[in-house]
């Protein structure tokens, strides 16, 4: 079996909150690399910065559709989370703010979609 085919009956398999933890999982890992980096390679930063502020403006957008089935209160802190990650990856790539707060934040979203168990990113 090759390994794109693998991946699709995996993906298949997932829940949505599985999904999601393995998205998260992903770009978190993508942000600790580029923590790594020093703060002047933002070309090599920019990519796991701009991956992680793609996954939030989505989230936001979701969570402002009338039927996403998400309680109104989670939604709200949603969108409100994903403007603070917008504003704080700014000030990362401005070298105003570092990138650790960014990993915090993803990490505790893991929690939340693991029940805790599971969120070691």
């Amino acid at each position: 079996m090759s390994l794109q085919a693998y991946q699709q009956a995996a993906t298949r398999a997932e829940s949505p909150r599985d999904l999601e933890y393995r998205l998260f999982a992903q770009v978190t890992r993508a942000l600790m690399e580029a923590q790594k980096l020093d703060a002047n390679d933002i070309g090599g930063r920019a990519d796991a910065l701009d991956w992680n502020r793609r996954v939030w403006s989505t989230l936001a957008s979701e969570c402002g559709k009338p039927e996403n089935g998400l309680p109104p209160p989670l939604r709200a802190s949603i969108i409100s989370l994903s403007i603070w990650v917008g504003k704080h990856t700014s000030l990362v790539i401005r070298k105003q703010e570092e990138i650790e707060p960014l990993i915090e934040i993803n990490r505790m979203i893991m929690q939340g979609l693991s029940g805790g168990a599971q969120a070691a990113a």
